[in-house]
């Protein structure tokens, strides 16, 4: 064709080219963010709100007992250091969620993205595993928690009714299941963005149950008069020196998985407007969601350390007994149980629309990956039934009865959150992003900055190995004393 060819509408092909440019759903426009995706209408609150329900999970029920192996001076002062890390490394991770030319400024929508654009390689295949396992390994310590807490609320009411004349002995076994169950039915839901009121709900909770607790602890401590325990941790004669060793190194690997978030950063800053960027915002959402979250740990750790001393348990809300005050220990463990489910599935949804977009994508003509079936639900819109999401997605749910069978077996809070923190910390809130930051900044080696990065990468790393270690101590010396499937509490 000649380039003096004319359209349809008699128009040169040269004003049909400059149409096609203004149009194009690659650039900005009122509707359209530079990717061509609908405009993001993220803030810094909203973004704010997915942090503090992803972090302020479980995990913080273990804090009193960390500061415990730990004590007055160190169980502090970790938990402060943990949180500088996360909060500084989670700024380095931010600035890549858009890689390469500047001009063009590709967005990375999820932490594999980053990893493949930055480093690129073994490294992604290295990272997906990580994440994986650690979603896989989320799921089990958050059924662990989940069925902890329902066994919880039965035994109080059944304390209450029998003044304590039974002993109220429960299996685990049920609760755990019907935790599995529940992590099916709401993995359901569509899409990220429809997930806003369950992220509400569970941020709401979480302050729930660590205000309780927090409330609970104080009141413990005013009983005597006294703040127990001491500079150095947990007493020796309550344990041998070398279980104190390995109690600390497992409180380190406790600590850490209080803190863990980074696996969905990226997909939380893909909510967000692009003005200001993405990153700035991030990043103010960070310090706000690291420093409220921080001054809760430091609250629930040491008032409990306070309230129980040598005696503080692994989940803070079972130190409390089952008899009084039962309703307020009741509320404050179905408030966990409902937040675990919303934290679940804010870590599992992006996973499902990566999964889910790369099929649209690889297979556009399919009608069973693309159909979308409306079926009207009286006074709320419409559900959404997409047989490829709705098969699939129980098919990666059905590794929950994996998971739950697994925490039937390994049913010890402590230990499995130890171990959880140790083996995500490292790699996904250290070391990846500070290697794609160094490579998409182009740092020199053996640069100032460069040796800083790597010196505080190695430390996480002895840090990640020595919870580990101590985090596998403890369930082989909990396995001695342990019968599968038939332990009750």
């Amino acid at each position: 064709m000649s380039g003096n060819t004319t359209t349809k509408n008699n128009l040169p092909h040269n004003q049909v080219f400059n149409v096609s440019v203004d149009v194009n759903p690659q650039g900005s426009s009122n509707c359209f963010d530079d990717d061509g995706r609908l405009k993001r209408t993220g803030t810094v609150w909203t973004a704010s709100a997915h942090i503090i329900t992803a972090v302020i999970g479980s995990g913080v029920l273990s804090l009193a007992w960390a500061t415990a192996q730990l004590g007055w001076v160190a169980g502090p002062v970790f938990m402060l250091l943990f949180s500088l890390v996360t909060y500084y490394t989670s700024t380095l991770l931010s600035a890549c969620y858009r890689s390469g030319d500047p001009a063009t400024c590709k967005r990375n929508y999820t932490y594999m993205d980053s990893v493949r654009s930055n480093l690129g390689g073994a490294k992604v295949k290295i990272c997906g595993l990580v994440q994986y396992l650690n979603l896989f390994g989320s799921g089990i310590g958050y059924t662990i928690a989940s069925s902890i807490s329902m066994m919880a609320i039965k035994r109080s009411n059944c304390f209450h009714s029998s003044q304590g004349k039974n002993p109220c002995k429960i299996n685990s076994n049920p609760y755990m299941i019907a935790c599995g169950v529940v992590q099916i039915f709401f993995s359901q839901i569509p899409d990220f963005d429809q997930l806003w009121w369950l992220s509400i709900v569970a941020a709401v909770m979480s302050f729930t149950y660590s205000t309780i607790g927090i409330g609970l602890s104080i009141a413990k401590a005013a009983e005597t008069g006294k703040l127990r325990g001491s500079l150095t941790g947990i007493s020796i004669g309550y344990v041998t020196q070398t279980q104190k060793i390995w109690r600390r190194f497992q409180a380190l690997g406790d600590i850490a998985f209080a803190y863990s978030y980074s696996m969905i950063l990226i997909e939380i800053q893909d909510t967000v407007k692009s003005s200001p960027s993405e990153a700035k915002t991030m990043n103010k959402a960070t310090l706000i969601s690291v420093a409220v979250t921080t001054l809760f740990y430091l609250l629930c750790g040491c008032m409990g350390y306070a309230a129980f001393g040598d005696l503080c348990p692994g989940n803070l809300l079972t130190g409390f007994g089952f008899y009084n005050p039962y309703w307020l220990l009741d509320i404050a463990n179905a408030a966990l149980v409902i937040h675990l489910v919303g934290t679940y599935q804010v870590y599992c949804q992006p996973l499902f629309a990566f999964i889910e977009k790369n099929a649209k994508e690889r297979f556009p003509d399919c009608e069973f990956i693309t159909k979308e079936i409306r079926i009207p639900i009286p006074g709320f819109h419409p559900y959404r039934l997409n047989l490829f999401r709705l098969i699939w997605r129980t098919i990666f749910e059905s590794s929950t009865i994996i998971t739950t069978v697994i925490s039937m077996l390994l049913p010890f809070f402590n230990d499995v959150v130890g171990l959880l923190g140790a083996l995500g910390f490292w790699p996904l809130t250290v070391y990846f992003p500070v290697e794609m930051y160094i490579g998409q900044k182009k740092i020199p080696k053996w640069s100032t900055k460069w040796l800083c990065l790597q010196i505080l990468s190695v430390a996480c790393l002895i840090i990640t190995i020595a919870a580990a270690a101590g985090s596998i101590a403890g369930v082989v010396l909990d396995l001695k004393s342990y019968k599968p499937f038939s332990t009750t509490y």
